[in-house]
This record gives structure tokens, C-alpha cells and sequence, in this order.
């Protein structure tokens, strides 16, 4: 599959060839939709926490004789129906992480990249470099490629091309190390370097040879 590449001026700057199993694989949406559910599974942070009734603050006295009264027998105020008892069955600090099998999360990037690819949403860049740094330099090439709204992708990210990145809302930057299912089907548009084409590709066959082995 041959891609054209582009520098940040919208030039012409050749062509390359990409990994059919890598950027021509079938998308399915049951395996992006289970990826994304473990990826956003992961980044919760499960602090949510009640205290039950051996937790709360409370007097244990029983607060009235077992029999009698002629209402219902309590042993103390820290139960649950009563104001200021412990929650029943409340929410507890855990993680909300599960597993998920290496070749799934491998092929659910593929068909992530394959997706943007078929879409005619992946552009290939020559390099994604910027000396000065600048948020202005960085928005001026992006309305020549008529990028709004775009994850890039490159090997390893220039540091002035990031600073800049950084100022401009709707636009992110990650290493070939660092692609992950959610923030490609997040944005409009994929961008990708010449070097992020083949960290993807050397990692995506790593986890191949790995999974077969």
C-alpha cells in the first residue's frame, strides 16, 4: 500500500510503502470497542470510597432495650438507616483494571490504523520537526495541511514541535511507543512520521512474532 508524504509546508516529498497487515487490516468494532472499554478501564483512578458500619465514628451502645418499645430492634446508631450510620454495600477504593489478551490489543490497534487509512484520515509526514518552537510557525503549517483536529505520531518527538503542539487545543503528539487505540479514533485525522510508520510497524511485528512464538 503506498501512501504519498508530505512535509509541513504541504510539499510533495515522495512516497512510502505501508505494512498491509499493519495499516490494511479490517476494522471490526467489537474488538476497538473492547480495547477502548480496557484502556479507559485502566485509567480509572478507583478512589471512590464510603464507610461501611464497623467504619463509621460511632457509639456501639445499644441505644435501647431489645423489647418493648414497640419498635424494631436495634443494637446501635451506627446501622444504616439511621443518620450517620455506615453506607451498606457502598463503593470501596479498588481498580477497575481487567485483563485483556496481548494479540487483542495488538490487532485493535492495527484495525485503529487500518481504519484511519481506508478513511483517507492518515496523512504521512516527512519529519515533524520545528526549530523555533512556536505555537504561530506549528498553526501556519497546520492550516496549509488543513489540520484541525489530529493526533501525530512520530518516532521520537521533537521537542519544539511538542512545546508548540502543546498551545494548540484539539492537537496531540505522541511517540511510536505511546500510539494507543483511544486517542486515534479520538481525533478527526492521523499524522503520522516517516520514523513513526516504522516504530509502529517494528512494534506492531514484535507483538506478532511474540504472540506466535
Amino acid at each position: 500500500m503506498k501512501r504519498d508524504v508530505l512535509t509541513l509546508d504541504a510539499s510533495a516529498s515522495g512516497d512510502i510503502e505501508l505494512d498491509e497487515s499493519v495499516f490494511g487490516v479490517e476494522p471490526r468494532s467489537d474488538i476497538l470497542h473492547r480495547v477502548v472499554r480496557w484502556q479507559l478501564a485502566k485509567r480509572q483512578a478507583g478512589t471512590h470510597s464510603t464507610k461501611g458500619r464497623s467504619e463509621v465514628s460511632y457509639s456501639t451502645k445499644k441505644i435501647y432495650r431489645q423489647k418493648g418499645t414497640g419498635g424494631a430492634r436495634h443494637g446501635a446508631r451506627s446501622a444504616p438507616i439511621f443518620r450517620g450510620g455506615g453506607v451498606y454495600k457502598g463503593p470501596v477504593s479498588r481498580s477497575h483494571a481487567h485483563e485483556l489478551p496481548k494479540k487483542v490489543r495488538a490487532l485493535g490497534l492495527k484495525m485503529a490504523l487500518s481504519d484511519k487509512a481506508a478513511s483517507d484520515r492518515l496523512i504521512v509526514l516527512d519529519t515533524a520537526t520545528l526549530e523555533d518552537g512556536k505555537t504561530k510557525s506549528l498553526k501556519a503549517h497546520l492550516e496549509k495541511l488543513g489540520i484541525r483536529k489530529a493526533l501525530f505520531i512520530d518516532g521520537d518527538v521533537d521537542a519544539g514541535f511538542a512545546r508548540a503542539a502543546s498551545n494548540l487545543e484539539g492537537i496531540d503528539v505522541l511517540p511510536g511507543a505511546g500510539a494507543n487505540v483511544y486517542d486515534i479514533m479520538l481525533k478527526d485525522t492521523l499524522v503520522v512520521t516517516r520514523a513513526g510508520i516504522d516504530a509502529l510497524t517494528a512494534r506492531l511485528s514484535a507483538d506478532k512474532k511474540e504472540a506466535t512464538a
